[in-house]
């Protein structure tokens, strides 16, 4: 599935749509700055997706700092048959840096 945009994340949770929100930061990231998604650290990840299994047909954002490390998320959920992932397109970073140039 196609990568969104943080203009794209803020239209969907402005609107709040239904879908799943995970931040692969490790806690302590998570801890100074979020968006208010799910925290699940990378190197989880593997042990949690028995959890996220009910949501294998569902629109999933992941995020991270820059967008490198929930690409690698992305691409390891798509390989156990998540369908519908889609990465933040330079993270958390990219959407602080959108939030600033409109102020």
């Amino acid at each position: 599935m196609e990568d969104i945009t943080v203009s794209e994340l803020r239209e969907k949770l402005q609107n709040n749509e239904d879908f799943v929100f995970i931040d692969v930061r490790e806690e302590w990231e998570y801890e100074e700055d979020n968006l208010g998604a799910k925290n699940i650290p990378l190197g989880q990840l593997p042990y949690e997706l028995d959890e996220l299994e009910a949501y294998k047909d569902k629109e999933i954002v992941l995020q991270c700092r820059s967008g490198a490390r929930s690409g690698n998320a992305k691409k390891f959920m798509e390989t156990r048959g998540f369908s519908k992932v889609r990465n933040l397109l330079g993270g958390i970073l990219a959407y602080r840096e959108m939030e600033e140039e409109e102020e």
